[in-house]
């Protein structure tokens, strides 16, 4: 569901039913101006049918409710085109229309330390609400670029990328075209974020950058992929490299670009785990079977680590009325894998198989370990509407924080797991292609004993 600021349906059509549906859940009592809201639905579809009252689609509570609901706490807050606030830092830089997209800041109306609203390392364990709640605080200016032709941009995108380097809250004025409006859509990438507007102007206070993203940023022989590493074993946040790497601040000089954030955020995923996987084949392997376990936001993560060489495989299950699976009528399984050599082409399953990756792979180099690692997921109804792709990455890390449940069998293991999902284990079995093979293909050291 998309909520636009235009009050018709995709078909041109008023979507009054979601008006009403509002109006009815009390947001009238805030005077909200309906102009600075956007409601476009198709005419057919669960949505038209439930309006929020319902629960048609499976999911324990109405996610339009809970997005406008956020997002109507900041309209009072928007009192002009002019908005001063405290980025957290914070940046977005679209895809739509690659290679021009829109970038630009992400602007509270409001001055205090937002450092929270932009460090997804320290979300977990919060409620979904509070998450949008913060989030939809975020302004977001808009100004379009050609991804390579940043450098000559104009000073909107010169500063643009200033904050993105930045490491502390920083005082913004943003200068609006027009006010604000929301745009409220579901993105399993990128975390939400509150209305936006074509920026005027646009002034940034003091920034004082991370000490190691400078120094990367203005060496300008050093290799993006080389650059993010460099950053990683530093210590600086995941979250933090990405953002500077969506603003083009690494690479060689002639190579630099705008990267939409949400194949930033992937890319940074990906390039770490896979530099750290071949440091993960040099050591021992583990010497049991081990489940780890976490479970957030109705997200039930299982992972099975087996004392065998490195290979991964990341699976995911969605309820019917869950965000991948809204009208189905039973369950739908994804599935990716990779073997010793790794894979050459994109997992199907998109971010969370890298941000996934990432959080085991820190796992195995913290214990200077090897293994067969399968991440299992049970995306439930209470999961009501995606958060970003971090929510895996930080489930992840969770469960590798925790003690691990060890068994001498893969059938213990695999029992243990068993008892935590609601999906029968036959299904993750028969989707899976690693678990097979440890099931039913006999090994060399099996003929030779």
């Amino acid at each position: 569901m998309a909520l636009k600021s235009r009050r018709t349906t995709s078909a041109g059509k008023e979507a009054f039913w979601i008006l009403n549906l509002l109006d009815k859940s009390g947001f009238a009592d805030l005077n909200y101006n309906r102009e600075l809201l956007v409601t476009k639905a198709s005419k057919t579809g669960l949505c038209v049918a439930c309006k929020g009252s319902k629960f048609l689609c499976g999911k324990t509570r109405c996610p339009i409710i809970v997005r406008v609901n956020q997002f109507m706490k900041t309209v009072p807050l928007i009192k002009s085109e002019d908005i001063n606030g405290s980025s957290p830092p914070s940046v977005f830089v679209g895809r739509i229309g690659y290679p021009y997209v829109y970038a630009g800041p992400m602007v509270p109306p409001l001055q205090a330390d937002t450092s929270l609203y932009d460090t997804p390392e320290q979300w977990f364990g919060r409620p979904i609400d509070e998450i949008v709640s913060f989030r939809s605080m975020l302004i977001r200016g808009k100004h379009r670029v050609h991804v390579r032709k940043f450098q000559n941009a104009g000073k909107i995108i010169e500063k643009t990328r200033e904050l993105a380097l930045a490491v502390r809250p920083v005082d913004v004025e943003l200068n609006l075209k027009k006010k604000p409006k929301g745009f409220i859509f579901l993105d399993d990438y990128v975390q939400p974020f509150g209305p936006s507007a074509p920026i005027r102007d646009l002034r940034v206070g003091s920034a004082r950058w991370d000490n190691h993203i400078e120094k990367a940023y203005g060496d300008t022989d050093l290799k993006a992929v080389n650059a993010v590493m460099e950053l990683y074993q530093k210590g600086v946040l995941v979250t933090r490299i990405q953002r500077a790497f969506s603003v083009g601040a690494f690479g060689l000089k002639n190579n630099r670009r705008f990267v939409p954030t949400r194949w930033s955020i992937t890319a940074v995923d990906s390039i770490i785990s896979k530099a750290l996987i071949q440091k993960i084949k040099e050591f021992p392997e583990i010497g049991e079977y081990r489940v780890y376990e976490s479970r957030y936001l109705d997200n039930q993560f299982e992972v099975l680590m087996i004392p065998f060489a490195w290979s991964y495989e990341a699976m995911e299950v969605w309820y019917p009325g869950t965000v991948w699976n809204p009208r189905g009528k039973s369950i739908v399984m994804y599935s990716d894998w990779e073997g010793y050599d790794g894979r050459t082409t994109y997992a199907e399953i998109g971010g969370c198989y890298y941000a996934a990756r990432l959080a085991v792979c820190e796992k195995l180099i913290e214990e200077r370990r090897q293994a067969t690692v399968i991440v299992l997921r049970e995306a439930r109804p209470g999961y009501i509407m995606p958060v970003g792709v971090w929510q895996v990455r930080e489930n992840v890390r969770n469960a590798m924080k925790q003690k691990p449940l060890t068994f001498n069998t893969l059938k213990e293991s695999l029992n243990r797991i068993a008892s935590q999902f609601r999906i029968p284990l036959k299904y993750w079995i028969a989707k899976s292609t690693l678990l097979r093979n440890m099931l039913y293909q006999k090994r060399i050291s099996e003929y030779l004993a």
